[in-house]
């Protein structure tokens, strides 16, 4: 017996040195660690249970059938993240550079299949050179069969994918079909076509970080939600994450203990907005100030900084934030902030997380480059996103509220539950001086005449009260009493139920 259990230490050694202690060498000095050494970190102490640690390659070809590795390139299974179970992979670059065969691309299956049964997330840490070329087809048959159980598992568990290394041609299309995506600055990047590929066909010359690096894709493609420095970082921060998200479609949004007061005043934010309209401000300030601890998860922070995405806690209980950016563009809508606010919109109503809307919006943004672009589309899925979700929906307007902006961010009109504004509030098609110059053209010449307009017209349509008196908002509050008021309102709504007419799937805007 003692014989047995030898030789089962062996292998299990061997299986865990990966491509061999010169590759590892090599991944820690390009400033990288190993899967294991990823899942360490990422996982609590002593929680993973590894499956699938003796599978081996099937491919004879090109001399394949002479090199093998136990795990074929890539460490599955599952463990705990803060006490609460998830699957996860992470793809070694030691063995073979990552590359995906069937058995590699079976193993990820695998896990996919258990994490849907199991309603639990995944966590897919990629560190591959793409598709292994000596298996052909059934290469790509195992990238499809990925593919498949992404689409599957979408809005019944959060998926979560952390590009750490390479991410090339069809690898990128799994993370691409997940949640969220993290990269690591200076040594991941993603892309279809490299380089080399773009030099000969196109005569583009870019190099790899410039084409695929974390600063593109957080920046101009918006195809990652973040980049963190290094390794650590990166999986300090998805744990981070994590602890925001729920298990499943069915938990409804995570509670944990917090230890800030519900109804904590802060006068600071009486005086938050300027009395000159067209002075901006910072709406990280006000999330922070109403969140539990300050605590603020931002989603795709560098990329349309005129709305802010991500998660705080209000009460223990995550909740999800849309809110206009008045440092950006004055906060008006554009193509790229609507389709941003959409994607996090749709995720907070796939699982059940109730969302805050904070609203300082002049309208979306003009230009022939914006209309070219297909902006009323893109604000067009802002729209739905808001319209067909049925959780939870509190509206705080804080300060501009004009046009078609007004009606994109979660109004009363499109199934509102809670819509509050403070006394700074303006509500109307659009700006008084714009107003005035169309409904009193014949008196542009008078200065005396336009003023006296302009200030009727802001008395009249600009202030809150005319919303309020309308039934359109439920309340005009003190700003100091924002997080108080809030809490109350997502409180009242915790047993709400609303579901949509019977439908296979909208139709999208996309």
């Amino acid at each position: 017996m003692s014989n047995i259990l030898d030789q089962l230490q062996i292998r299990r050694d061997e299986a865990r040195l990966g491509g061999g202690a010169k590759r590892i060498e090599a991944q820690h000095n390009k400033g990288k660690l190993t899967a294991r050494e990823r899942l360490e970190l990422l996982l609590d102490p002593d929680s993973f249970e590894e499956f699938d640690m003796f599978v081996k390659h099937r491919s004879v070809d090109f001399g394949m059938d002479k090199s093998h590795f136990p795990g074929d390139g890539v460490v599955t299974g599952w463990g705990t993240i803060n006490g609460r179970k998830t699957f996860v992979y992470a793809q070694d670059f030691t063995v073979f550079g990552g590359s995906l065969s069937k058995t590699h691309a079976q193993k990820i299956c695998k896990v996919q299949e258990m994490a849907i049964k199991n309603r639990s997330p995944i966590i897919g840490l990629n560190d591959s050179g793409g598709a292994r070329i000596q298996e052909g087809v059934e290469a790509l048959a195992g990238y499809t069969d990925v593919f498949q159980n992404n689409i599957l598992a979408s809005g019944v568990v959060p998926q979560i994918s952390v590009i750490m290394g390479p991410s090339a041609g069809g690898a990128v299309y799994s993370p691409a079909l997940t949640d969220f995506i993290f990269m690591v600055r200076d040594s991941s990047y993603m892309f279809l076509t490299g380089p080399d590929v773009l030099k000969t066909v196109t005569n583009e010359i870019v190099t790899a970080e410039e084409l695929g690096g974390a600063k593109t894709h957080t920046t101009k493609s918006s195809v990652a939600d973040g980049a963190f420095d290094n390794d650590l970082e990166t999986l300090s921060e998805i744990r981070r994450l994590f602890d925001f998200l729920p298990l499943n479609n069915r938990t409804g949004s995570p509670v944990r203990k917090f230890y800030d007061k519900h109804d904590r005043i802060d006068e600071s934010l009486d005086t938050i907005v300027p009395e000159n309209p067209n002075i901006p401000y910072d709406m990280h300030e006000l999330v922070e100030k109403i969140a539990d601890e300050g605590d603020f998860f931002e989603i795709q922070r560098d990329f349309a900084k005129n709305i802010l995405c991500g998660f705080i806690r209000l009460e223990g209980q995550t909740v999800g934030v849309v809110a206009n950016q008045p440092m950006v563009l004055a906060g008006c809508l554009d193509s790229d902030a609507s389709r941003k606010a959409a994607r996090h919109v749709r995720f907070c109503d796939a699982f059940d997380i109730p969302i805050l809307t904070l609203v300082d919006v002049p309208g979306f943004l003009p230009g022939t480059s914006q209309e070219f672009g297909g902006s009323i589309k893109h604000g067009a899925k802002l729209l739905y996103a808001f319209g067909e979700a049925t959780v939870p929906k509190v509206t705080v307007i804080t300060r501009k509220a004009y046009g078609g902006a007004y009606c994109v961010m979660a109004p009363k009109h499109l199934r509102g539950d809670i819509n509050y504004a403070w006394p700074t509030a303006q509500i109307a098609v659009m700006g008084a001086k714009g107003a005035v110059e169309i409904l009193h053209r014949s008196d542009l010449s008078d200065n005396d005449k336009i003023d006296k307009h302009i200030n009727d017209y802001e008395k009249k349509f600009l202030s809150p009260f005319r919303a309020a008196e309308l039934g359109y908002i439920d309340e005009v509050i003190q700003p100091h009493s924002t997080r108080k008021r809030v809490n109350r309102a997502f409180a009242l709504l915790k047993d709400k139920e609303l579901k949509n007419p019977w439908k296979k799937h909208g139709n999208l805007p996309l």
